[in-house]
């Protein structure tokens, strides 16, 4: 039974034998995929530095012949990144307080109280992941420019990019599958003390639903951070003081020269690496959280 636990594809004779051709292929996997993925990365903060002629030359120049880093400044000014910022906070955080209220409503709905054909909404919801993105595009914008029943059109308002983003199968199937992991005896104690269904979800399960709450959280934020072509559809040209950071930086790149249009998506970057770089670990524990121990 020992040596089974000792098991691997490649045996430890083996691995000794040619440890130094593991060793050299291992170090050129991990440096080429890591140049697939950072290259981009430095070539978008790069050519935010070099002057505007260097930024379209072909090929491209690695380094800077001429390091101007002025141009992140004019960028800013130019393209007026922060009012771009402020209003594509003000879209996240709303899409962010939507979704949190009608998907936590929602999967704990499906996992505790169980409604007639819950299973069937559920099973319907998850092959709704199944539909490209692009498919629905022509539905959700036929709905939000006549809102069913109420007959509004929310073209040009907050509410078009809102909207669309509370209706999240992949979020509530999270939750659902973290409220389904906690035990039931927790929450017959609670209705045993005279807790409602309500106050039960208040009191008890969303204190204990920190982590994949504040994963639904990331994945709500950055969804709408970089969301380019809803934006484009419901506020380019409607309200350009509204505009989005994806969309105002499209909408300036017609009149604003190339390395300063880089510039401005180099920053535009900024703050989802960085939110990644922070909160990586809680994306991984909170995915992984599914039971409660004790």
């Amino acid at each position: 039974m020992a040596d089974s636990t000792d098991r691997s594809l490649i045996s430890a004779a083996q691995l000794n034998r040619h440890r130094v051709t593991y060793r050299v292929v291992l170090t050129l996997v991990v440096v080429i995929f890591t140049l697939v993925f950072i290259g981009p990365l430095y070539f978008l903060f790069s050519d935010g530095l070099k002057s505007a002629q260097e930024a379209v030359q072909v090929p491209p120049t690695i380094v800077p012949a001429h390091v101007h880093p002025g141009t992140y400044v004019s960028a800013w000014s130019r393209v007026g990144l922060g009012r771009l910022l402020v209003n594509t906070l003000y879209y996240a955080f709303g899409a962010l307080a939507l979704q949190l209220v009608f998907d936590v409503a929602a999967a704990y709905s499906l996992s505790r109280l169980r409604p007639v054909l819950g299973n069937v909404i559920f099973a319907l919801m998850l092959a709704t992941l199944m539909i490209p993105a692009t498919v629905l595009v022509v539905p959700q914008y036929v709905t939000i420019a006549d809102l069913p029943i109420l007959h509004l059109n929310l073209i040009g308002s907050p509410a078009a990019i809102w909207l669309p983003s509370v209706a999240n199968a992949f979020n509530i199937f999270l939750l659902k599958r973290f409220f389904d992991s906690i035990p039931g005896e927790l929450l017959a104690a609670a209705a045993i003390d005279g807790a409602s269904p309500l106050r039960t979800l208040r009191s008890v399960v969303l204190p204990i639903s920190r982590p994949i709450i504040g994963v639904v959280s990331i994945f709500s934020l950055v969804a709408v951070w970089k969301d380019f072509l809803w934006p484009l559809l419901v506020e380019y040209g409607y309200n350009p003081s509204r505009e989005t950071l994806n969309v105002g930086i499209f909408s300036a790149a017609s009149t604003t020269p190339q390395n300063l249009v880089l510039a401005a998506s180099a920053m535009a970057a900024v703050p989802t690496l960085v939110f990644f770089l922070v909160f990586q670990r809680n994306i991984l524990s909170g995915l992984t959280a599914g039971s409660l121990k004790g």
